[in-house]
């Protein structure tokens, strides 16, 4: 298969995947749109991307013109205003592969988007954080395409499992994960949090290592406080379309509306520069102390 790959949306993602496929076997070249080209900032965005290897081009129009294969990888509240903005440029034939974390609704109506103007739309389940994989991140497919898309991106290296033939399940397989794993985020910082302000914590994390010892809770703490921190803001959007999931299924979605207020609000903190000189070696009870004091102001 000869492709030429579009990224939409050139973020940590987005460049992660321009730059693990470009120069694969049967990738004749890839290039980007990202709204960021069009910024304030966008000669360095642009050029950021060229020093890549990846060409910027000047709009998704550009984008559809050129790519075969269309790799969406924006936030989850963009999912679908992506999707239909696509529809009005694709070609009849291109191959749309949505990363994106949105609820099986969203990704139906992307779909229905899509395959009417003749693209033929994949939908994926990225199973965990894209960073310490790279192109090999595991993912789930979903849809009629699933199953030869799946040997293409095998062929490129990529872990690409296809699950169904029908859309919404591998992102009903990925949002029921997300409640869980965003959740346990959510729960930590704000356990560890009261904990650290009540001075209990060395009583705390012992019991929980006591019920799973299979977890370090120490590390995992830290680990936990320094992704919500720089990826609050994404996270939380994602567990909106989570949200969107529980309720597409029926139920009120207490425990998922609860933490993307927390995700939030921890994004919102960080945004005013609250944990500023933290990274992500640092320990959690330096990002508890900056939240005790924040809540003492």
């Amino acid at each position: 298969m000869s492709v030429t790959l579009g990224i939409i949306g050139f973020g940590e993602v987005g460049g992660i995947f321009g730059r693990g496929l470009r120069g694969k076997d049967g990738v004749d070249e890839v290039c980007a749109w990202d709204v960021k080209f069009g910024a304030d900032a966008g000669d360095a965005a642009r050029k950021a991307a060229a020093d890549d290897g990846i060409e910027p081009v000047d709009g998704m129009a550009a984008l559809c013109q050129r790519a075969t294969l269309l790799i969406s990888a924006v936030t989850a509240s963009n999912t679908l205003a992506v999707a239909e903005e696509a529809a009005r440029h694709v070609r009849p034939g291109t191959v749309f592969l949505d990363l994106n974390s949105a609820s099986p609704g969203t990704k139906r109506n992307a779909a229905a988007a899509l395959e009417a103007a003749g693209a033929h739309y994949v939908e994926a389940g990225v199973m965990t954080s894209v960073p310490p994989y790279g192109i090999r991140v595991p993912m789930l497919l979903g849809g009629q395409r699933a199953q030869n898309l799946s040997a293409t991106l095998t062929g490129w290296g990529m872990d690409a499992k296809p699950v169904s033939d029908e859309l919404g399940v591998a992102s009903a397989i990925k949002m029921s994960r997300s409640i869980m794993i965003k959740g346990l985020e959510a729960l930590v910082i704000e356990s560890y949090a009261t904990a650290r302000h009540y001075g209990v914590e060395a009583h705390v994390l012992p019991t929980l290592q006591e019920t799973f010892p299979q977890i370090d809770w120490e590390k995992q703490g830290a680990y936990f406080f320094s992704r919500v921190v720089k990826h609050g803001k994404r996270r939380a959007e994602e567990m909106r379309e989570a949200a969107q999931t529980v309720r597409e299924a029926g139920f009120e979605p207490f425990m998922a509306g609860a933490t993307a207020g927390k995700q939030d609000w921890v994004a919102g903190l960080a945004r005013e520069g609250l944990f500023e000189g933290i990274d992500a070696k640092s320990p959690w009870q330096e990002y508890a102390d900056r939240l005790i004091k924040a809540a003492g102001k």
